[in-house]
């Protein structure tokens, strides 16, 4: 079995567009690919699909969006749970999203992929706990890039065991979802999970 597949992920934070840029550049970034699924942003328009496209663009940093098929918000309102958190175990098994994920294994084999979401916490975004498990599990290794410009290598995505409250009252194992609801119908918290 040869070396793992490296993809790399970043969250834009709330960098201004320059300090993004560098980050990207100076971790030789080749492809951004954009997991958000409304990439867009009131409070940092420079994050925006066209504009973002664009300032990459120009730094010679190719752009492709895909939060359509790798996105944090169901489709559906049988991926969400009576909370409004996105189901992560019926989102994996979509075709379109196991054909996306393909698609980022392949080009991550030729070129060095980094998928975007706006959350600078790994931890806490679908990048890594929906996107990067599924890649994980089809032999990936993360390296996420943190808004100070570290780097932190995961071999494996752990899901999340934060709720042990939940464990000791009867429930036997935790749901894969998102950490926040993502509910249209309920508000969103500041730090989008998708």
């Amino acid at each position: 079995m040869g070396a793992p597949q490296i993809v790399w992920t970043v969250g834009h934070s709330n960098h201004e567009i320059e300090t993004f840029l560098d980050l990207v550049a100076r971790h030789q970034v080749a492809y951004l690919v954009d997991v958000r699924s409304h990439p867009y942003s009131r409070y940092a328009p420079h994050f925006n699909r066209d504009e973002l496209r664009a300032s990459v663009g120009a730094c010679g940093i190719r752009y492709a969006f895909m939060g359509s098929a790798l996105g944090g918000r169901p489709r559906g309102e049988d991926q969400l749970d009576a909370d409004g958190h996105a189901l992560y175990d019926r989102m994996a098994v979509e075709p379109v999203f196991n054909s996306a994920i393909d698609r980022v294994l392949s080009g991550a084999s030729e070129h060095r992929i980094a998928l975007l979401c706006s959350c600078g916490r790994p931890h806490e975004c679908h990048r890594r706990i929906l996107v990067g498990k599924v890649l994980c599990d089809r032999g990936a290794e993360l390296h996420h890039i943190l808004p100070d410009g570290e780097v932190m290598i995961e071999h494996a995505v752990e899901l999340r065991d934060d709720h042990a409250q939940e464990m000791l009252f009867g429930h036997d194992e935790l749901p894969w979802r998102s950490i926040r609801s993502v509910s249209p119908r309920r508000p969103l918290s500041v730090s989008s999970s998708g």
